[in-house]
């Protein structure tokens, strides 16, 4: 380990060297960035993440003084990924400035999938907000690009989290897009079912009865197939149960469904906060009464 940590140090003087000393015009930074990039791979193999991501920084440095922006990007997305390990501030700076040129160059997919990668990183640190901002730009870049499967990826994350935010408007509109879109698609029909599913959850917690009987009116007639799924039956009964301020009823209904269709725990918490707002309703009148 020290022996590697030695030697990365030895090609950082030595690519230094080249910057301060006398050369060719862009000779001395051909040199420069091979010996930078002989340098973080050796900080790489010492562990030192920090050193390594500083090196990565100087190599894309470097391919900018050559106007080598694809090289270039491609050297702040390895500073990114060695700072990920010890601090995802500076990481997400990276990623940021190999978007931009990635963007300046064209390679529109690339970017998508180094937003998406923000987003995670957002995502892991439960930086709800950021994450959803960067994940509506990935979907941005991938529909642009015609990838419907990894457009379609970001924005059921972006879905997931506006629901966790009470944003239940955008989640529904986001969940019937994708419903629609994947009708027309042979794969990815069978997730159809699903997607109108969680819809109708986020119907649910909005608390409207009328909203939630209308939607799945409209479900019908986007899917002629979903009425006769377990997914309609279950939410036109707990519509049902709503609609009677019927909290037994309620619980029956998500417990035989849960056995036979495990919910996730997205799905769980939206549940029982449809739930909260109905025990909330009883107290009310019990208070009347």
């Amino acid at each position: 380990m020290s022996d590697q940590l030695a030697k990365a140090e030895e090609f950082e003087k030595k690519a230094e060297k080249k910057l301060t000393g006398w050369g060719l015009f862009g000779s001395k930074y051909e040199d420069a960035s091979d010996l930078f990039d002989k340098s973080a791979n050796s900080f790489k193999l010492a562990k030192s993440w920090d050193k390594a991501g500083a090196t990565y920084l100087k190599l894309a440095n470097c391919h900018l003084k050559l106007e080598s922006k694809h090289e270039a990007a491609q050297a702040y997305v390895d500073a990114a990924h060695c700072y990920k390990k010890t601090n995802i501030t500076e990481s997400v700076n990276c990623l940021d400035h190999a978007v931009n040129l990635l963007c300046d160059i064209g390679r529109l997919s690339m970017a998508a999938r180094y937003l998406k990668e923000i987003a995670e990183l957002y995502e892991s640190e439960q930086n709800i907000e950021q994450a959803v901002v960067y994940y509506e730009k990935s979907a941005d870049f991938y529909e642009n690009e015609e990838v419907t499967t990894s457009a379609n990826q970001c924005k059921q994350k972006v879905a997931q989290f506006a629901a966790q935010l009470e944003q239940y408007q955008k989640s529904i509109e986001i969940y019937e897009e994708i419903a629609r879109q994947s009708l027309t698609n042979n794969l990815l029909k069978y997730g159809v079912k699903g997607h109108l599913l969680n819809a109708g959850i986020c119907q649910l917690c909005k608390g409207d009865v009328i909203a939630i009987t209308n939607a799945l009116e409209r479900y019908q007639e986007l899917d002629p197939t979903f009425s006769g799924t377990r997914e309609y039956r279950f939410l036109a009964d707990i519509a049902a149960a709503i609609d009677e301020e019927d909290i037994g009823n309620f619980t029956d209904v998500v417990k035989e469904f849960d056995s036979m269709t495990p919910l996730d725990s997205w799905k769980t918490t939206l549940l029982l906060r449809v739930k909260e707002k109905l025990k909330v309703k009883e107290l009310e009148e019990d208070d009347l009464t």
